[in-house]
């Protein structure tokens, strides 16, 4: 998902240092998505009150495998290691595919974005500027509206349309020279400041007490102290600024020219062919600042609750597995797919997906995966995105609308819901959608795991959002094994809580009810889906004809 500090970011480059337009005066407390509202007067799930019920009720919780399709866990989390889905059949660090999966030495998932050299994909590009190169010598001098192209080559003409408007049509000028004048600027501030601090890594904590002597230091901490403050948030470090504005430059720079090919210059596959698929190494955390994103993801589904530690996360019996498919960048059809199908064949029930794109070339990969995994009985959770658009007229992928115009009954899409205390109920980041968003969740200030062992932060997005989702899915399927995905799917929908005033519209800014940009109109809530759940009569999984695909059964030997 796209960064949320580009709004601050932005203003900090046109020089308006003073942000405090984005910055909340008021608190709201770590762990504030678990709370009940009207117990704690916090617009949380009500997760306690659920655990109440199923106490009250007697009944035992069986474990439920979570798949996390993310950009790597740090595995050593105090919170986390002993939640971590482990591969029983394969014996660490011996070098064999001892399940004869074709994975060697998977022990706590797959990363699809490593080289069988050790090698690993932290940065890539965007699918817009991968799809306008690829595709530019063929439709850049073609007239296509003569009527006369295939329903295949319509189909990828208006897409590489699309592709160039994005990475050509919206190029500001004035914004480019600023963007590289403001980096080259903070690159040299930086410079000082690591020096000074001997650190290569600096947060608005450590600049509190640092008092810098040159002018280039005095900006580059200016500027960190309001991007900070604007998004309430301490723990933005130097480094998330300066990969902030080098996404951006290379977007700039896209127009001109092919973007870099990271992903196969280290994993080597053959990209274009989805029966090529035993490729990546067994590596999930990579490094810190990789992990960043998918350990908080996890801490939020299946931190261990209770322990006196860090923070809770929303299920209580989980293991969390990691597949590393997720870059600093747009994620590639072809690992989605196959980490989809991996997650489904090693016992996920559910899969947490907090990535997005405007384009996707290899959609039927990725159908055919959420076919299968709902015809092995998994259900996914995917986070809506961050631009503030309606997904009822904005493209955004994977979807949940197959090729067919036929939708996935196995699928969630989940916007971010806030707290009057912490900007309003729904985020201003959200996207939304009447038809396309199912339900909204918590996603502002949601306090969770971060790499380093035992360290936390408060992070935003929709991508916070997903995982409280798939967290209370999990929840349900520990109580109830035997409901279907689409029961669960169904539960969590029904028993959604509309507040019971208006809410902004993310996108205009208008006063409207959350029905109006959400299918459900309500906030996820624990009690009430658990309520509902017990009253069920299981259908189990649904038995479907085997998906059609082009992925071969085959296990490599």
């Amino acid at each position: 998902m796209k960064s949320l500090l580009s709004r601050t970011l932005l203003i900090a480059i046109g020089g308006l240092i003073n942000v405090a337009a984005f910055s909340q005066k008021n608190e709201v407390p770590k762990g504030w998505h678990l709370l009940d509202q009207k117990k704690d007067g916090y617009y949380g799930i009500s997760i306690d009150k659920a655990y109440e019920f199923v106490k009250s009720k007697n009944i035992k919780s069986s474990p439920v495998i979570v798949a996390v399709i993310d950009s790597g866990v740090d595995t050593l989390h105090e919170d986390l290691k002993s939640i971590l889905w482990k591969n029983p059949k394969e014996i660490p660090g011996n070098g064999i595919d001892d399940d004869n999966n074709g994975y060697v030495d998977d022990i706590y998932g797959w990363n699809f974005l490593g080289g069988r050299d050790g090698r690993n994909v932290e940065k890539d590009s965007y699918e817009a500027a991968r799809v306008y190169h690829r595709l530019k010598s063929k439709w850049e001098e073609k007239d296509a509206a003569s009527g006369t192209l295939s329903v295949d080559d319509t189909k990828e003409y208006k897409m590489w349309l699309k592709a160039k408007f994005d990475v050509v049509g919206d190029i500001n000028p004035f914004e480019v020279i600023q963007v590289k004048r403001m980096y080259k600027e903070l690159k040299l501030g930086d410079s000082i400041i690591r020096k000074d601090l001997s650190k290569e890594e600096y947060n608005c904590k450590d600049l509190s007490s640092y008092t810098p002597l040159s002018d280039q230091a005095k900006k580059v901490k200016t500027i960190l102290s309001s991007i900070c403050k604007g998004n309430d948030n301490d723990d933005i470090s130097n480094q998330m600024i300066l990969d902030e504005l080098e996404a951006d430059i290379n977007k700039f720079e896209a127009v001109d020219r092919a973007p870099k090919d990271y992903r196969n210059e280290i994993v080597k596959d053959n990209y274009n062919d989805i029966n090529d698929r035993f490729y990546g190494n067994s590596n999930v955390m990579v490094s810190k600042n990789a992990a960043l994103h998918g350990t908080h993801v996890s801490g939020i589904i299946g931190a261990i609750r209770n322990n006196g530690i860090g923070m809770d996360g929303v299920a209580d019996n989980v293991r969390i597995m990691t597949v590393r498919a997720v870059p600093d960048g747009d994620e590639h059809d072809k690992d989605i797919a196959l980490a989809i199908r991996y997650a489904t064949d090693n016992g996920a029930k559910v899969i947490n997906m907090s990535f997005g794109k405007g384009f996707s070339p290899e959609k039927k990969w990725v159908d055919d995966a959420v076919k299968y995994a709902g015809s092995k009985g998994v259900l996914l959770v995917h986070a809506a995105g961050n631009s503030h658009q309606n997904l009822d007229s904005t493209e955004n992928y994977p979807s949940v609308v197959f090729e067919d115009g036929k939708r996935a009954p196995n699928w969630i899409t989940v916007g971010a819901s806030g707290d009057p205390k912490a900007g309003g109920l729904t985020a201003s980041f959200s996207n939304y959608g009447k038809k396309e968003v199912d339900v909204f969740a918590p996603g502002v200030k949601i306090y969770s795991t971060v790499p380093g062992g035992n360290t936390y932060q408060n992070l935003q997005g929709t991508s916070m959002a997903s995982p409280v989702v798939a967290g209370l899915a999990a929840f349900i399927f520990q109580y109830y094994p035997k409901l279907s995905p689409e029961q669960v799917k169904t539960v969590i929908e029904k028993s959604a809580q509309n507040p019971g005033v208006k809410v902004k519209d993310p996108g205009t800014g208008e006063e409207v009810d959350l029905s109006d940009i959400s299918k459900t109109g309500g906030v996820i809530n624990a009690y009430e889906a658990i309520k509902l759940a017990s009253t069920l009569k299981p259908e189990g999984v649904k038995t479907t004809k085997p998906v059609k695909s082009k992925v071969t059964e085959k296990v490599k030997q």
